[in-house]
């Protein structure tokens, strides 16, 4: 728990702490959709000033991961099939852009073969310890255009795809061996300078994440 006041880390380090530490419990679960994120109980819990509460709530409305609705209190958002749907579909328009760019000059992003070595490593089968390499793998695909805009706009929904995926693997909808190959077959058609398959295993890889948590929401 932080409880540093905002004179001893400066507003804007406070801010960015307490940011994260809720960003994280909400990721984790431990904030739970509905529950009401309210200024006074996020200063209290941190003691921290309101207004560096506010602040940090309004980044994690702007992030996605809360919702705030007039005349009512920031509330962790839900997800849905539509959210969700939504989230994989611009993942898709936009890692697939930048495959095909760095299929054109066969240019393998060294950082997603880090990443993707890190998935291969865990002892198989559904594991959430594959979320945050997978992130990185997916990441990577987008730093590797050097787009500051493209990877701006990627950040805007990266906290979104990072709820999807923990959600994925909260759920042990994927198999981490299964993961690790997909993204194995992409960078190899990265190589190859296979542009177009390289965004159609792209699809097929998101695709299935998608389905797979679509159908598990849409159960219960």
């Amino acid at each position: 728990m932080i409880t540093s006041p905002d004179d001893a880390l400066g507003v804007v380090g406070v801010v960015d702490a307490v940011t994260a530490h809720l960003r994280s419990r909400i990721l984790s679960g431990e904030v739970l959709s509905g529950v009401p994120v309210t200024e006074a109980a996020v200063s209290e819990a941190y003691g921290v000033a309101r207004p560096s509460a506010k602040a940090a709530i309004e980044q994690l409305v702007a992030s996605g991961l809360l919702a705030r609705t007039a005349h009512r209190s920031a509330r962790v958002v839900d997800i849905d099939a539509a959210m969700v749907r939504d989230v994989y579909r611009t993942r898709t328009r936009l890692e697939s852009a930048a495959l095909r760019e760095l299929a054109v000059r066969r240019d393998v992003p060294s950082a997603a073969v880090a990443a993707n070595a890190e998935i291969a490593e865990l002892s198989g089968g559904p594991d959430p310890a594959s979320v945050e390499p997978d992130l990185r793998f997916h990441t990577a695909i987008i730093d590797a255009i050097r787009s500051e805009r493209t990877g701006r706009m990627y950040r805007s929904v990266l906290d979104e795809v990072r709820l999807c995926m923990a959600q994925v693997q909260g759920r042990r909808l994927l198999d981490a061996a299964d993961i690790a190959a997909q993204h194995t077959l992409i960078l190899q058609a990265v190589a190859d300078g296979e542009a177009g398959l390289a965004a159609d295993l792209l699809a097929v890889h998101l695709s299935a994440a998608e389905e797979r948590l679509v159908e598990a929401l849409t159960a219960e």
